[in-house]
């Protein structure tokens, strides 16, 4: 028998930073306790097969891999671009996958699925790649082999993050920065709405917003909305629908950095500010929350001991993550689900 060999990814909560990343910009996001954890066993044969504790099996065999429009592509694609790779050999495997990411809540549970996974190949196989290699060819799965057309804040968040950190991310140039969360002043805060998203091809949300973007810079004659300031945004030209997809990327990222500025001043409240701010902005100007979302954001905003809350992740359901008041978030997270349960009838969770 083959040695068992185990490889281990946290999810992440976006503080804020949210549709940046595709276009050049800063993300802010932070580890969470929950992970995915991969344990894989080699064997001398071309074969793959997959189980997991969602009692889900799949099988496939090496250099055929297809997409299926399921979640083994995470898994074909990792395999099918490493063997693209000189000198990197894999054969086949068995690997069972256990995790506490909930699916669709915009927390990473596919970024944390492949970073965990193509760890567990790495030790399994003896191949060199570094963390950012691996964040890289976790977003060209998703690009090029899902069909999701993601950025790369989520595997690199899933790589590089720490509990009790941000993560000051520099998309275009894949710099980071550690921030410390000023974790004495105030509580973090994740409920999950119940209500599931996907951002594969077939749930064209995601990529149209991102095609919307691109469309911008073509107009503006930008390469892509990095490059312009929220002043010289406003002084152009577009129409009305990629104004508002616009503005909200240049805005956000401005967001971001304010926040690094209120995290390094212990400004909570300012921070909570930008909380708000954003969650505005993905409403009505990236139009990518729901009701339910926006219900669970009101519901914050109305409680004296939050200071912010916003939607976390792509949108089009998921997650919102709020800072509160220290030793305050139990109370909160028991009050706001219960109205949210009255008031739609889902079942929200608290995660973090």
């Amino acid at each position: 028998m083959s040695e068992v060999i185990k490889g281990i990814a946290h999810g992440r909560v976006n503080l804020i930073g949210e549709h940046t990343d595709y276009n050049g910009g800063h993300v802010l996001p932070t580890a969470i306790p929950q992970y995915t954890e991969v344990t894989l066993q080699k064997n001398s044969t071309k074969i793959v097969t997959i189980s997991s504790s969602h009692q889900r099996q799949a099988s496939y065999e090496l250099e055929k891999e297809s997409p299926t429009d399921t979640w083994i592509d995470y898994l074909q694609g990792a395999t099918k671009f490493l063997a693209e790779i000189p000198g990197v050999s894999i054969s086949g495997f068995s690997a069972h996958i256990e995790s506490t990411i909930p699916e669709g809540s915009g927390l990473s549970s596919s970024a944390a699925l492949e970073m965990s996974f193509l760890k567990a190949l790495k030790m399994a196989f003896n191949f060199s790649l570094s963390e950012l290699d691996m964040a890289r060819m976790g977003q060209r799965i998703e690009n090029d082999f899902v069909g999701a057309r993601v950025g790369i804040m989520d595997q690199m968040a899933t790589s590089l993050a720490h509990e009790g950190e941000a993560l000051f991310l520099d998309t275009l140039h894949l710099t980071f920065e550690r921030i410390h969360l000023p974790l004495d002043l105030m509580d973090l805060m994740v409920i999950n709405s119940g209500l599931s998203h996907r951002l594969s091809a077939t749930d064209g949300g995601y990529n149209e917003r991102r095609a919307q973007c691109e469309e911008a810079c073509q107009l503006l004659g930008i390469k892509q909305l990095r490059d312009i300031t929220p002043n010289e945004l406003e002084r152009r030209q577009l129409p009305s629908l990629l104004m508002k997809r616009a503005k909200h990327v240049v805005t956000e990222d401005q967001r971001v950095i304010k926040a690094v500025k209120a995290l390094k001043e212990k400004d909570i409240e300012a921070l909570g500010r930008l909380f708000y701010e954003s969650h505005e902005s993905m409403r009505d100007d990236y139009q990518v929350s729901i009701p339910e979302i926006d219900l669970l954001v009101d519901l914050a905003h109305k409680n004296k001991n939050v200071y912010g809350a916003r939607l976390t992740g792509g949108g089009f359901g998921g997650s919102i993550v709020a800072i509160t008041k220290k030793n305050f978030k139990q109370a909160i997270a028991e009050e706001m689900i219960s109205a949210f349960e009255k008031q739609t009838g889902g079942k929200a969770t608290l995660l973090v």
